[in-house]
């Protein structure tokens, strides 16, 4: 998911001691890992029609993309990571004295944790009721801390200090937008509780009112920001092996692992994290040397497989975002290839224009056979993404189809942002590691 606030800041400022949850002390006591379960959890009951369900889904993906392109412009902890209806994954996390256990959305491309925090919270033209959502309620907890303007914590723009905060008693607020919707409130300094370790003074954003948001959880910013969930704990990386999507609220579990070891993970290959432009100060971008579908090279220009000092190129990757995104350009030559190896396949167009995919096929009856997806990345990785991971079947009806999301009608336009985005759907039955401390992205297959 792909936010744009005021919150932004250059990644150099990334491990500065001000933003740390814990004292050098507290690090040294941490466990070498900390476990949590990772669920594929949904937010919503699905759409009697499947194909109707696959074409929300890919509404709320183009929406995302559009923002993230458009928009301004020995420690190891493991948690349980759950799937959610959009295509996202949850962790529990206690937040508070005594600890307040909520599911929180794991999202690679956003930066802020927060958790609704008042009877009050309102949600403008949402798909849920407010009265629905779970909510954090710092009332009851004992170690509660509001955050002011004048603390150096708060990098927000506080509109009545004037310019002085120093001074000013404003709570610090909070102000992000996403894809789908928007977040407000403020800041509070809590606790955060493991098993293993608790995390004092972590900075939470407390939402008072949100806007068109299609998730009733709890968020879990982990992208490259000093206030997102890893950057505060301390970690030196962390890493999740998802499980695939069944859309039907079937918890299923992996791991998310949050790792305070450094080197290498035994059976990784390794690609590293660009610096980030200006623009795009949270999002992790990787170079693509080449993309293959099966055994064709396709003609890519390589201004779209790297990114330009103005973030416009490259390949982000992103958790929480659901089949991913191809630029126009991109996707014209992808979808053009996979048409000419598909060929014994027949096509449905009435499909393609009643639900916007294209292409989509009718299997019914049929061995289904679709070459694999396979992104060659700087430093020699090479991901290995099979047909049935970026191809979406719809067995009810027989039908399938090519859920990437595009900006087709701009197709001979080199457009800003990354003219990629990895999404979860193609990341399960991989173990992905987010390496911090040496800037650099591993993973293997595996069956998670």
């Amino acid at each position: 998911m792909a936010p744009s606030t005021s919150l932004l800041l250059s990644f150099f400022i990334l491990f500065s001691p001000l933003f740390s949850a814990s004292s050098s002390e507290e690090i040294e006591n941490t466990p070498l890992t900390i476990t949590l379960p990772l669920t594929a959890t949904f937010t919503s009951k699905p759409s009697m029609d499947p194909m109707l369900f696959l074409q929300e889904l890919a509404s709320a993906s183009k929406a995302r993309a559009h923002l993230l392109k458009y928009g301004k412009t020995s420690p190891l902890v493991k948690s349980p990571i759950y799937p959610i209806v959009y295509g996202g994954h949850t962790i529990s996390l206690g937040f508070g004295t005594p600890p307040q256990k909520l599911s929180y959305l794991v999202d690679t491309g956003s930066h802020v944790v927060w958790a609704p925090c008042t009877t009050h919270y309102r949600c403008i033209n949402c798909s849920f009721s407010a009265k629905e959502v779970p909510l954090f309620k710092p009332q009851l907890s004992t170690s509660l801390k509001t955050l002011n303007c004048k603390n150096p914590r708060c990098t927000s723009e506080c509109p009545r200090c004037k310019g002085n905060p120093k001074n000013c008693p404003q709570i610090c607020p909070f102000d992000v937008q996403y894809g789908t919707g928007a977040e407000s409130g403020y800041y509070l300094s809590e606790d955060l509780h493991f098993p293993e370790k608790t995390f004092y003074n972590f900075l939470v954003g407390c939402a008072t009112s949100g806007f068109r948001e299609i998730s009733t959880f709890a968020m879990g910013g982990f992208g490259r920001s000093m206030f997102s969930l890893p950057v505060q704990m301390g970690v030196k990386k962390f890493a999740y092996c998802l499980k695939s999507h069944y859309f039907d609220n079937t918890r299923n579990s992996s791991n998310l692992i949050f790792d305070y070891r450094d080197g290498d993970t035994k059976g990784l290959s390794y690609t590293p994290f660009l610096k980030n432009p200006p623009d795009y100060p949270i999002y992790y971008y990787l170079v693509v040397k080449k993309l293959m579908l099966g055994n064709k090279i396709l003609p890519i220009s390589s201004k779209y497989l790297a990114p330009g000092s103005n973030g416009a190129g490259g390949l982000v990757i992103d958790s929480g975002f659901a089949y991913g995104y191809m630029a126009g350009p991109v996707f014209k030559i992808v979808t053009n290839e996979l048409k000419k190896q598909m060929y014994k396949y027949k096509r449905s167009r009435e499909v393609e224009e009643m639900y916007g995919f294209t292409p989509c096929y009718n299997f019914t009856g049929r061995k289904i056979e679709i070459p694999d997806l396979i992104y060659h990345f700087t430093g020699g990785a090479t991901m290995v993404v099979p047909g049935n991971r970026y191809f979406r079947f719809i067995p009810q009806i027989g039908f399938g189809c090519f859920p990437v999301t595009t900006d087709a009608a701009k197709t001979l336009e080199f457009t800003p942002g990354p003219s990629l985005i990895l999404g979860n759907y193609m990341q399960v039955n991989h173990y992905i590691e987010f390496d911090l401390k040496n800037d650099r992205l591993g993973f293997r297959q595996q069956t998670c």
